[in-house]
């Protein structure tokens, strides 16, 4: 399996960060056998799919409904008409800052599959649960309510452990822990969907710098990264999706 890094631009981003972005890009995409996936804010999806024929986009939220009197949300199918392949859902800080539920990440999932979108589902602790000992539990717990029945029907769908504390903090958990919830999450998808769930890919996510790339996506059960902060810095971003393609390339090479 290709590791995949995706870049979570946040509320960041300008024309400007296009054209850097997607000169940077070109100069090494044929020689990157990772899957890059970049998640811009809505208004420069199309901009960004235009800039980088090839390159995956995706979106950052989507509403569970078609369309409607929902103002200011985007639906999935707006996101997939614009050039998005992919959809972020139930990010840490869509959670916190717009109380959205286990239920409503599950809801949007749907939407965005019927939508042709790949969703990538975030799940993570905050530091009160680590502290306390309840990462695990918390983590499970909402990884089971977010998922529907069907997520592992056709492949495609993703999840992003990202810790909550550690998110643009500049601290991670260390490799033991790191690969411990991994483990627990393949587990927990094993357990849920079967074989099936052997497939699906475990990005994680929080303080993810071209200093600790190599040694997070190392690790068992880690698919990839979800990047934040140093996805907006063109050379940070690919740093680490060169740290990617070494580990992809090692294990190439331990498999054969």
């Amino acid at each position: 399996m290709r590791q995949i890094i995706i870049g979570n631009w946040k509320m960041n981003g300008s024309p400007a960060l296009v054209d850097e972005m997607a000169r940077a890009i070109y100069a090494c995409a044929a020689s990157l056998p990772c899957d890059l996936v970049l998640c811009p804010p809505a208004t420069l999806i199309a901009p960004l799919a235009q800039a980088l024929p090839g390159i995956a986009i995706g979106g950052q939220d989507c509403h569970e409904r078609e369309a409607g009197a929902h103002t200011g949300d985007i639906a999935a199918g707006m996101l997939r008409a614009a050039g998005a392949s992919h959809v972020i859902l139930g990010h840490s800080e869509r959670r916190a800052d717009h109380g959205e539920s286990d239920a409503m990440v599950r809801a949007k999932i749907g939407a965005a599959r019927a939508a042709g979108l790949t969703p990538i589902v975030c799940v993570g602790e905050d530091e009160a649960a680590r502290r306390a000992g309840d990462a695990e539990a918390v983590v499970i717990r909402q990884l089971t309510a977010s998922l529907p029945e069907d997520f592992a029907a056709n492949g495609l769908g993703m999840v992003a452990y990202e810790p909550i504390w550690a998110i643009g903090s500049g601290r991670i958990p260390s490799a033991t822990e790191i690969a411990a919830m991994h483990g627990a999450i393949r587990a927990a998808l094993r357990a849920r969907f079967g074989e099936a769930g052997a497939a699906i890919a475990i990005l994680y996510g929080g303080s993810v710098k071209p200093g600790n790339a190599a040694a997070v996506l190392a690790l068992p059960e880690v698919g990839g990264a979800l990047v934040g902060g140093a996805s907006l810095v063109p050379a940070d971003f690919l740093a680490i999706a060169g740290a990617a393609t070494a580990e992809a390339l090692g294990r190439t090479a331990v498999a054969g």
